[in-house]
């Protein structure tokens, strides 16, 4: 039996189909504050975080819009380093007139979160994780 390799690092990288880039890139690079990583052609863009990478890539067949194209896709997620910064966050997207899934709530295990929608519809979490908040690796 093959041993286990070390620890994997962790989900770095999520990529989407989106059927409006423009868009998506508005709402994460100017409203998320995400940056550009690289950008191979009009129809791909990769963004970072600074310890993540967020592919866009621009959907041209109808199966591959978001969400329907995306089965057992239910979110993606942004970490927060305070629990403070999960309602700053629900006030400035309700000013940017995202639309907001769920407002903020606080979980059992002491997590904080919100839920809002990108611009193809997918399901974007911020959320203050207490075992995970203000690791920058």
């Amino acid at each position: 039996m093959a041993q286990r390799p070390p620890a994997q690092a962790g989900l770095r990288h999520v990529a989407l189909f989106v059927p409006d880039l423009d868009a998506c890139e508005h709402f994460y690079c100017t409203v998320l504050g995400m940056k550009e990583e690289w950008r191979p052609d009009a129809d791909n863009l990769y963004l970072s975080s600074g310890n993540d990478n967020l592919a866009l890539h621009r959907a041209t067949a109808p199966e591959r819009e978001s969400p329907a194209g995306s089965p057992g896709l239910d979110h993606i997620g942004f970490v927060l380093d305070q629990i403070e910064h999960v309602d700053l966050w629900h006030s400035f997207l309700q000013s940017q007139q995202v639309p907001i899934a769920q407002p903020p709530r606080t979980h059992r295990d002491g997590a904080r979160s919100l839920y809002c929608r990108d611009p193809a519809g997918n399901l974007v979490q911020l959320i203050y994780h207490p075992p995970i908040a203000g690791w920058r690796g």
